[in-house]
C-alpha cells in the first residue's frame, strides 16, 4: 500500500506541471517536459542502493515476508487501459483535446518513442529480475507502457476534468505496483518505467507541430556503437 500512495503522488506531479511559474516561455515549456520523470528515474537510481532508507532490496524482502505466493496477471491487460478509454471516450461523444488524426500520431509516436527508451536500456543496463528469470529488468517494460498511456490521457482529458487523469495514472500505479508484487521488477524498474512512459508522452506532445508540411522538432534516428541505441535531436519552440 505504501508503494502504491508513493508512485500515485509522485505520478501526478505531472498535473501539477502546468501551474509551475516560470517566466522564460522555453524554460517553462523544459519544465513540464522533464520534472516530473527526473523526479522518478532519480528515484529510481536512489532505490537501486541497498545502504539507503529505502531500496529495492527492503521493498523485494517485504514482498517475500508477506506475500510470497502473489500472482496475478492484470498488469498484463491494465497497462493498455489509458488508451483504450481515451478513444473509447471519443466514441461515447467526450471530446478530447485533439482531432483523431493528431491524437493517434501523437500516440503512435509516443509508443515508438518509449518503446526506444525501454528496450535500448533493458540491453544495455543487464539487470537482473529479482525472480532470476532474466537479466532485463531495468526499467520496467509494463510500467512504462502503463504511464505512457496515463500521460496520454490526461493530455486529452486531464482539461476537462482532473478525475481522468487521477483515473488514468492510479491505473498505471496498479501495474507498477503488481509487477513488484509478482516479482518480476524491484521497485527501482517501476519508477524508472514510470518516468520514462511519462517522459515520452511529453516529449511529443511538447514537439508535434499540430499542422502538415512543416519539419517535426523531434529526430529520431538508430545508432549502433557497442550495441543497438537511438539518437535524439530536441527543438523545443521555433
Amino acid at each position: 500500500m505504501r508503494i502504491f500512495i508513493l508512485l500515485l503522488l509522485l505520478s501526478l506531479r505531472v498535473q501539477a506541471q502546468d501551474s509551475v511559474t516560470v517566466k522564460h516561455p522555453k524554460a517553462k515549456a523544459l519544465v513540464k517536459v522533464f520534472v516530473a520523470p527526473v523526479t522518478l528515474i532519480g528515484l529510481s537510481l536512489y532505490t537501486k542502493d541497498e545502504g539507503n532508507l529505502f531500496n529495492r532490496y527492503a521493498v523485494r524482502d517485504w514482498r517475500n515476508d508477506h506475500l510470497p505466493n502473489f500472482e496475478n496477471h492484470l498488469d498484463d491487460h491494465l497497462q493498455f487501459a489509458p488508451i483504450v478509454l481515451v478513444y473509447g471516450l471519443d466514441l461515447l461523444g467526450v471530446q478530447a483535446k485533439n482531432d483523431f488524426i493528431n491524437r493517434t500520431l501523437l500516440f503512435v509516436k509516443s509508443e515508438i518513442l518509449m518503446n526506444a527508451f525501454v528496450r535500448t536500456l533493458k540491453s544495455t543496463t543487464n539487470v537482473w529480475r529479482p525472480d532470476g528469470s532474466n537479466d532485463r529488468s531495468w526499467p520496467s517494460g509494463h510500467t512504462a507502457q502503463a504511464f505512457m498511456a496515463a500521460t496520454f490521457m490526461h493530455k486529452e482529458f486531464g482539461e476537462k476534468s482532473i478525475w481522468f487523469s487521477i483515473g488514468a495514472y492510479s491505473m498505471a500505479t496498479s501495474v507498477g505496483v503488481f509487477r513488484v508484487l509478482n516479482n518480476r521488477h524491484w521497485i527501482s524498474d517501476v519508477l524508472a518505467g514510470a518516468g520514462l512512459g511519462i517522459l515520452s508522452t511529453n516529449i511529443v506532445y511538447a514537439t508535434h507541430r499540430y499542422r502538415w508540411g512543416k519539419r517535426p522538432n523531434l529526430t529520431i534516428l538508430p545508432t549502433y556503437s557497442n550495441g543497438l541505441g537511438v539518437f535524439m535531436a530536441l527543438k523545443l519552440g521555433d
